[in-house]
């Protein structure tokens, strides 16, 4: 013979057994949920009644569950703690509509593999907002190492020690003289000519960090020793160079243009390409919102997939 069908459960009301059975008392389950303890206890005997069991063995000394209601208990447990993640989903969801992406980055950075990150990245999280801010490398590590930064893009001679450091791809960079320069023009400069030169430099490169490649250039070459224009920003380094300043550092792929419309000369120094690694640096992982998460995970994802883009 079938058993009659049970009546819909009453959520309140199983919340209400739910926090007597965490509590394992009626009184202090009435003060964490805010009401009377002959309401909870009302609810209780409710719950009882609507179910055909006790749930309960209770009087004034003693609180113990009863089989069923230990079984109950359990059940409810499962319940609100899944109701708990859920709250939890939700608003990862909502980070993640409303979420925002801040970075750092060297500036005039050509990349087309920064480009496919941001693509892509935008076309999964189309909500997600970008903020982006130019710095020199030498700020970029020092802001992320104090925590005012979390995600920046920037030159390495090798991976920081102490901040998670993905080298996405190596940036060429050659020595630039302006059309006025006297050297404009020469196929082959010898290198004591060079060193003679005075040298349009990256401020951060004269200040210990050897973030950038001049300072490994001139260290190596011994040009550069006399600098005649200082600047943090590449915009300004160009136009110095252009005037016909100094000679100078930049990248190639900035430089293309200029070169084409003949502003700047390259300049041969060694049979080996300058270059510099771009890493993307971030804070550890615990302290990147859920959106910068993502981003940092879409970026090992096209190295994966392209490993040769720059």
């Amino acid at each position: 013979m079938n058993a009659l069908p049970q009546p819909d459960l009453n959520w309140n009301l199983l919340r209400m057994f739910y926090m007597i059975a965490k509590e394992e008392s009626i009184t202090k389950a009435a003060k964490r949920l805010g009401l009377s303890q002959p309401s909870v206890s009302n609810a209780l005997q409710k719950l009882e009644a609507q179910l055909g069991c006790q749930l309960v063995f209770r009087d004034s000394r003693h609180f113990e569950l009863t089989t069923r209601g230990d079984k109950i208990f359990q059940e409810c447990r499962d319940i609100f703690h899944s109701a708990g993640r859920i709250n939890l989903l939700v608003r990862d969801a909502e980070e993640e509509e409303r979420g925002q992406v801040r970075y750092q980055i060297i500036s005039n950075l050509v990349s087309p593999m920064l480009d496919e990150l941001l693509r892509l990245y935008h076309q999964r999280y189309p909500s997600v907002a970008f903020q982006s801010e130019v710095q020199n490398s030498q700020a970029i590590v020092r802001s992320i190492q104090q925590g005012r930064g979390t995600i920046g893009f920037c030159l390495l001679a090798k991976p920081m020690v102490n901040l998670p450091s993905i080298r996405l791809f190596r940036e060429e960079f050659c020595v630039f003289c302006g059309a006025e320069h006297p050297l404009f023009g020469q196929e082959s400069v010898a290198l004591r000519d060079l060193q003679r030169e005075p040298f349009i430099s990256f401020a951060c490169a004269t200040e210990g960090m050897g973030l950038e490649p001049m300072s490994v250039l001139r260290e190596g070459t011994r040009i550069g020793n006399r600098i005649n224009g200082l600047s943090t920003n590449i915009e300004e380094v160009r136009r110095m160079i252009v005037a016909g300043m100094g000679i100078g550092i930049l990248p190639l792929m900035t430089a293309q243009d200029d070169i084409k419309r003949g502003d700047l000369w390259p300049i041969k120094i060694t049979d080996e390409t300058i270059g510099a690694d771009v890493y993307l640096v971030h804070a550890p992982r615990e302290k990147l919102s859920p959106s910068e998460q993502k981003f940092v995970d879409i970026a090992q994802e096209l190295l994966a997939i392209y490993p040769d883009m720059v």
